[in-house]
C-alpha cells in the first residue's frame, strides 16, 4: 500500500510539474542550447553561416572594449546594490515601526518606481540633469556651485546614472528586506531587551544574522541585474563618454546590430553567463545562506 501511494504522489508530482519543464525547454533550454551553437559560427541573418570555432570567443577576450564594459558592469553594480541595500534596510525598519496604516501608504508608494519602464525613468533624470535648467543643477547652484554636464563628464556620467537605477530597484528591495524583518520572531528582541541591549546590538546580533538570506537573494539578484543593465545608459548617454557607461549588455548590443557580428555578440553573451555565474559563485562563498528559523 506504501508503494502504491508513493508511486501515485510520484506521478501527480510530476504532472503538475510538465507545464513548468515544458515552458523551461521551450524558453530556456532550446535557445540557450542553440546560442552556443550560433557562437562557433560567422553567423549571417542574410546569407549562408560560416563554421569559424572558437574564433568568436577569441575576438571578444581580446577585444579591449569588452573587458572595459565587464569593469563598467561591476563597478556599476557595486555603487547601485550596497547603496541600494542599505537604504532599504534602514527604511524598511522604519516601515515596521510605524502604525499600521500609515505603513500601508508608504508601502504602495515607494513601490511605484519598481513599475516604471526604465526608458521612462531614463527620460526623467535626463531632464533632471539637464545643463541648463535641470533640477540637479538648480540644487547645486543654491549652494554656489557651477552647472554641471553630469552625463557628458567621465568623473559624473556613471554615478548619475547609478542614482535612477537605485530610485528603481529601492521599492522593491525595500518590501523585500520589510517581509525578511516581519519573519524574526519578537521573542528574540523581546529577550535581548531583559538582557538590556540595545538597538544597535539588536541590530548586528539579531536583526542582520536573521537577515542573511534575504541579503544573500537581494544581493546576488541585485548584482546580476545590475551587471545586466543596459536601459538607463542606452538611453542617457548611449555608453558615453568615450565608453566609461557602456555596460556590457550594451556592448553586446551595439555588436548585434551589425549583422557580420552576431556570432561575436552571442559568444560575449555566452562569457557573461559566465562572469555572472562566478560572481553569483562568489557571493554565495562570502555569505553562506542558513536555515530559516521557525516563528
Amino acid at each position: 500500500m506504501g508503494k502504491k501511494n508513493f508511486r501515485l504522489d510520484n506521478k501527480t508530482a510530476y504532472i503538475l510539474l510538465s507545464p513548468i519543464v515544458i515552458l523551461l525547454t521551450i524558453f530556456v533550454v532550446i535557445p540557450f542550447v542553440y546560442a552556443i551553437r550560433v557562437s562557433f559560427y560567422n553567423w549571417s541573418f542574410y546569407q549562408d553561416s560560416e563554421f569559424v570555432g572558437f574564433q568568436n570567443f577569441y575576438m571578444v577576450l581580446t577585444d579591449r572594449l569588452f573587458g572595459e564594459a565587464v569593469g563598467v558592469g561591476l563597478k556599476f553594480a557595486l555603487m547601485v546594490v550596497p547603496a541600494t541595500l542599505i537604504l532599504a534596510f534602514l527604511f524598511a525598519n522604519v516601515v515596521k515601526n510605524i502604525g499600521s496604516k500609515l505603513s500601508g501608504f508608504v508601502k504602495t508608494s515607494i513601490y511605484i518606481p519598481t513599475i516604471i519602464s526604465g526608458i521612462v525613468a531614463s527620460v526623467i533624470f535626463v531632464f533632471i540633469y539637464d545643463y541648463m535648467g535641470g533640477l540637479a543643477n538648480y540644487v547645486i547652484g543654491l549652494f554656489g556651485y557651477e552647472p554641471r554636464a553630469w552625463l557628458a563628464d567621465v568623473a559624473t556620467a556613471l554615478p548619475s546614472i547609478a542614482a535612477p537605477a537605485v530610485w528603481l530597484g529601492f521599492g522593491l528591495t525595500t518590501l523585500i528586506m520589510l517581509a525578511g524583518l516581519h519573519d524574526i520572531p519578537e521573542s528574540y528582541y523581546e529577550a535581548a531587551n531583559l538582557e538590556g541591549a540595545g538597538p544597535f546590538k539588536k541590530m548586528v546580533y539579531i536583526t542582520i544574522p536573521l537577515m542573511r538570506n534575504v541579503i544573500l537573494y537581494l544581493l546576488v539578484t541585485g548584482f546580476i541585474a545590475q551587471v545586466s543593465q543596459f536601459e538607463l545608459s542606452l538611453v542617457m548617454t548611449n555608453g558615453g563618454p568615450l565608453s566609461e557607461t557602456t555596460t556590457p549588455n550594451l556592448y553586446i548590443l551595439n555588436h548585434f546590430r551589425n549583422d557580420v557580428m552576431v556570432g561575436n555578440s552571442i559568444a560575449a553573451s555566452l562569457l557573461l553567463f559566465v562572469v555572472l555565474g562566478g560572481v553569483s559563485a562568489l557571493i554565495f562563498k562570502v555569505l553562506n545562506s542558513e536555515k530559516a528559523i521557525d516563528g
